[in-house]
C-alpha cells in the first residue's frame, strides 16, 4: 500500500474515534525543515472561541500583531513586518472576519472583532507513517529531530510492518510505535509515547552530515509561538487537502464510518490524485469528478465549524470601510 493510501485511511480512522483536529503534511520544525505526516490537535477549553471566529487559517502575523479587540490601531503600527506583508495580512484577515477597519483622517485603523483564545488547543500529536519498515529512508533522523525539538507533545510511529527490537533500537524511546491496518482498522500498540517537555527549550536540528550537525536553540517562548501556528494550520487544512479528478473510474469511498477516500475502480485501490490521475494513466475515463462535500465530512467528523455565526456577521459587514 502507498504511504498516501495508508495516510488517509489511518486519517479516517482515528476521526471515527478521537475528538481531535486532524491535518495532513504540516511542517513542525522552527528553524529547520521538517513535515510531519499527521498532527492530531486536541481540543482545550476556548475551542468553542476559535471555532466561531472563521473555519480557515488564521494568518500568524494577525493574531501576533499588537491589534486587540479593544481600541483600533493604526494598522502600520501594529505589525513587526514589512508594511507590504502586513497590509496583505491586514486585508486576509479582515476577509476572515478577524478584523474589521475604519477610517479616521485618511488612515485605515483596525481591531480584533473577536479576541483570540490561546486556549483553544490543549495536545499536539504527531504521526509519523512508515508503511513499510524495510524501506525506513531518514526514519530514525526525523524522528530524532521531533524529539530534541519538543515541539509536540508525542510522536507516535504507525506502520503495518511487523516491528522486530532492531526496530525500537534504532527509533528514539520517546517514540511511540502502533502497527495498523488500512483494510480492517485494527492497530496495536507496540509502545507507548513518552510525554515530551513542550515548556523548556529544545534543540532544532538544522542539517545533519557525516561529521557536523548544525542546530539552533528554540527557546521555550518560540516553542508556543509555534505550536500556536501548527494548530492554526491544521485548523484551517484539515486532511481531505486533495481534489478528485475528473475520471469515471473514481468514486469516494468510505473507510470505518468516514467517506472521501479516493478510490479507482480500475486500480482496485485508494489513489492519490495528484499523482496518479490524469489522461497519463491508462484507466483514465474522462468525466465529470465526483461530486464530493469534503467540508461536510469533515464537519460531521472533527470540531470543526464550516460556517460560524461569527463569520456570517461579520463578512456582512465587510466593505463598510474600504
Amino acid at each position: 500500500m502507498s504511504e498516501f493510501a495508508f495516510e488517509v485511511a489511518l486519517s479516517a480512522r482515528l476521526e471515527s474515534e478521537r475528538e481531535a483536529v486532524i491535518a495532513r503534511q504540516l511542517g513542525t520544525a522552527c528553524h529547520g525543515n521538517r513535515v510531519m505526516d499527521l498532527v492530531l490537535v486536541e481540543p482545550g477549553p476556548g475551542l468553542d472561541e476559535r471555532a466561531a471566529i472563521t473555519p480557515e487559517r488564521i494568518p500568524a502575523p494577525a493574531i501576533e500583531s499588537a491589534v486587540g479587540p479593544g481600541q483600533a490601531r493604526y494598522w502600520k503600527d501594529a505589525f513587526d513586518i514589512h508594511p507590504d506583508r502586513a497590509e496583505s495580512v491586514v486585508e486576509r484577515a479582515v476577509e476572515l472576519g478577524f478584523f474589521e477597519r475604519e477610517r479616521r483622517n485618511g488612515r485605515t485603523y483596525v481591531r480584533q472583532t473577536a479576541r483570540y483564545p490561546d486556549d483553544w488547543f490543549d495536545s499536539l500529536v504527531g504521526i509519523e507513517n512508515k508503511p513499510d519498515l524495510g524501506r525506513p529512508g531518514d526514519l530514525e533522523t526525523q524522528l530524532r529531530k521531533d524529539v530534541s525539538l519538543g515541539l509536540l507533545d508525542e510522536i507516535v510511529l504507525a506502520t503495518e510492518s511487523h516491528v522486530t527490537g532492531a526496530h525500537l533500537n534504532r527509533i528514539p524511546e520517546a517514540v511511540g510505535v502502533c502497527r495498523f491496518f488500512p483494510d480492517t482498522g485494527e492497530r496495536d500498540v507496540i509502545r507507548e509515547p513518552t510525554p515530551l517537555d513542550t515548556d523548556e527549550t529544545g534543540i532544532d536540528v538544522l542539517d545533519r552530515r557525516t561529521a557536523r550537525t548544525d542546530v539552533a536553540v528554540v527557546t521555550a517562548a518560540e516553542k508556543r509561538r509555534q505550536r500556536r501556528r501548527v494548530a492554526e494550520r491544521a485548523y484551517g487544512k484539515g486532511w481531505r487537502t486533495y481534489d478528485f479528478p475528473d475520471c469515471g473510474e473514481v468514486e469516494s469511498a468510505e473507510r470505518f464510518q468516514r467517506g472521501s477516500l479516493p478510490y479507482c475502480a480500475w486500480k482496485g485501490r485508494i489513489v492519490n490524485p495528484a499523482r496518479e490521475c490524469g489522461p497519463d494513466c491508462d484507466g483514465y475515463d474522462p468525466a465529470d469528478a465526483p461530486d464530493v462535500d469534503t467540508a461536510a465530512e469533515r464537519a460531521a467528523g472533527q470540531p470543526w465549524d464550516p460556517d460560524p455565526q461569527g463569520r456570517q456577521r461579520h463578512q456582512s459587514g465587510l466593505d463598510r470601510f474600504r
